[in-house]
């Protein structure tokens, strides 16, 4: 059974045919962006993670609108986050990393926060029906209506089972789950940050800032924030149910 850390905190075709003398011939097709739409409404939003730093770098800009929107946060890092390579603390990083986590959780409006000890870069090799029961308890204990997730990509394993278990959890609980994915991911819907998208950006960048042990990523972070603007991607691993 693994160790737990929980404390609480105070309270993102058209197709253009060019003339010709004798026939229309097909051009390449005109980029049109996709309809940008409202961010889902939820009442309590449990967001879960591999590892720390997530939370702020991935989700920061959502998990600031969905509080700005009225919803209660809470939050599950499935590992510490000790495999990073990076440290620039003279700390160890298995109780550095969940610490930055809690400081910013707390300026992301979280007011739950649970830390695991599986193993950081290490998911895939548990069983998946255990890490199932471990989102499904916290399920239990939180009642969120939605579940967020960062959209696993090939190259993270953490993320891909991160995802699978939420997903296996959620439909035992009936609950939707949300991926924040990247600009132009297939089945990704752009959603607009609120009334204060900068603002939204500021605390997210803020959160990322607090964690200090990885601060040699932040450029390369604050980069791909810059790129995004007002705008999140999300994409739905598992739907609402629909409404009889």
């Amino acid at each position: 059974m693994p160790h737990w850390v929980t404390a609480s905190t105070s309270d993102s075709p058209a197709l253009r045919y060019a003339g010709a003398t004798a026939s229309l011939r097909p051009v390449d097709p005109v980029p049109v962006p996709p309809a940008c739409g409202l961010l889902p409404q939820a009442r309590k939003v449990l967001a879960v993670i591999a590892r720390p730093g997530q939370e702020s770098a991935n989700l920061g800009a959502l998990l600031y609108a969905f509080r700005r929107a009225g919803a209660s946060l809470a939050l599950l890092s499935v590992t510490r986050g000790e495999a990073s390579p990076l440290n620039s603390t003279l700390e160890c990083l298995e109780t550095r990393r969940p610490w930055e986590l809690q400081v910013a959780a707390a300026l992301l409006g979280v007011s739950s926060v649970s830390v695991a000890d599986y193993p950081d870069g290490g998911l895939d090799r548990r069983p998946l029906a255990e890490l199932t029961e471990l989102v499904r308890r916290e399920i239990r204990r939180q009642a969120p209506d939605l579940l967020l997730v960062v959209d696993p990509v090939a190259d993270c394993l953490d993320d891909a089972v991160v995802a699978r278990a939420v997903r296996c959890a959620a439909r035992l609980a009936r609950v939707p789950v949300m991926a924040r994915a990247e600009p132009g991911t297939h089945g990704g819907q752009p959603v607009d940050l609120g009334a204060d998208p900068a603002v939204a950006r500021a605390v997210q960048r803020s959160a990322a800032a607090a964690h200090a042990s990885q601060s040699e990523a932040r450029p390369e972070v604050e980069r791909r924030l810059a790129l995004l603007n007002d705008l999140e991607t999300i994409r739905w691993l598992v739907p609402a149910p629909r409404r009889a």
